[in-house]
């Protein structure tokens, strides 16, 4: 594998059951999801040992995001190659259909509670479609002390703590590591550290009706990684771009990624010379033009696109919608 061989990389989604998921990608994604079961997470860019993501077409169609990674660094990476271990975002869709549990992920500095080859964990949502009960809960109510969380836990009552508001389509949310969260009926794109390090503080007293028991709880450790002044968690207010039939805006300026959302049905230029960047398409279809080819992306898709890549007209069929972010650093 050399530097020639790289180009816009499309990925296989992966499905995961979730107690509290849906059968909504379905709308989304191309890929059947599997029958009669619930589907809460679609992890489409994901450079894990358990779910590795695959290339879905091209001349490395079955390699997987951690071979290209290795054997290609430079190529995929440019001028972050050699700053991390793994590739450091992890991509997700999510059907929420019922409330997630609550929960918090640690900080980077909180390294008691971050198992080995982990990192911290901030995340955001891009919100893409939402139900009658739809509800973001993001940050404690000030005031909130571990004390009164405490005791709300042992009354079952944790909820009274927790600010919550009402999304809506296009909300775009930045979690940080340490903010106490959860969220129901809405369907959200996802973008986080490449971290599966979760402790749940309550999950609504319910039943996985897989096991016929209830889900393990981290309290104290949920508890020791809540950054207490993270309250009242509202939508992110976009940084709007408008040039002539394209509207561009940055959505997230974070130091783990940024994320701008581009509607447009004329080209425009996506990517940035020798670092990669990730593409996601909302709506409608394009395709990318590289090296004399073309690269297509339909609804549901993620792209990424390899460091060797570079800036490329993006060119619509009609109107599309469509994420592109930034890796840390870049």
């Amino acid at each position: 594998m050399n530097r020639s061989k790289l180009y816009p990389l499309k990925f296989e989604p992966i499905y995961q059951y979730r107690i509290w998921g849906g059968r909504r990608l379905t709308n989304l994604l191309t890929k059947p999801l599997p029958p009669d079961d619930l589907i809460g997470e679609a992890w489409i860019l994901s450079d894990r040992d358990d779910h590795p993501s695959k290339v879905t077409d091209g001349p490395l169609k079955g390699q997987t995001i951690s071979q290209i990674f290795e054997h290609s660094p430079k190529a995929l990476m440019g001028e972050l190659a050699g700053r991390f271990k793994r590739f450091p975002l992890l991509l997700k869709f999510l059907d929420c259909q019922k409330v997630l549990s609550v929960q918090v992920h640690p900080a980077d500095d909180k390294k008691i509670y971050i198992p080995a080859g982990e990192s911290g964990k901030t995340e955001a949502w891009v919100v893409l479609q939402t139900g009658k009960q739809a509800v973001i809960y993001a940050g404690l109510k000030p005031g909130t002390t571990e004390e009164k969380l405490h005791d709300s836990l042992e009354k079952h009552k944790v909820a009274g703590d927790l600010a919550r508001f009402k999304p809506e389509v296009g909300d775009c949310v930045l979690i940080k590591a340490g903010t106490v969260h959860t969220l129901g009926d809405v369907v959200v794109f996802e973008v986080q550290e490449n971290s599966d390090v979760t402790y749940r503080l309550y999950d609504w007293d319910r039943v996985d009706e897989k096991t016929g028991k209830p889900r393990d709880l981290q309290v104290e450790q949920a508890l020791a990684c809540i950054d207490f002044t993270k309250t009242e968690i509202q939508p992110e207010i976009p940084f709007i771009q408008i040039a002539e039939r394209i509207l561009c805006e940055k959505l997230i300026e974070d130091t783990h990624f940024t994320v701008w959302r581009y509607a447009a049905a004329s080209s425009f230029m996506i990517g940035k010379k020798d670092t990669p960047r990730v593409l996601v398409c909302i709506e409608g279809t394009g395709d990318v033009e590289y090296n004399q080819g073309k690269y297509t992306l339909t609804k549901g898709d993620v792209m990424l696109l390899p460091a060797v890549v570079g800036a490329c007209p993006l060119m619509p069929n009609g109107e599309i919608v469509l994420l592109e972010i930034a890796l840390p650093g870049k």
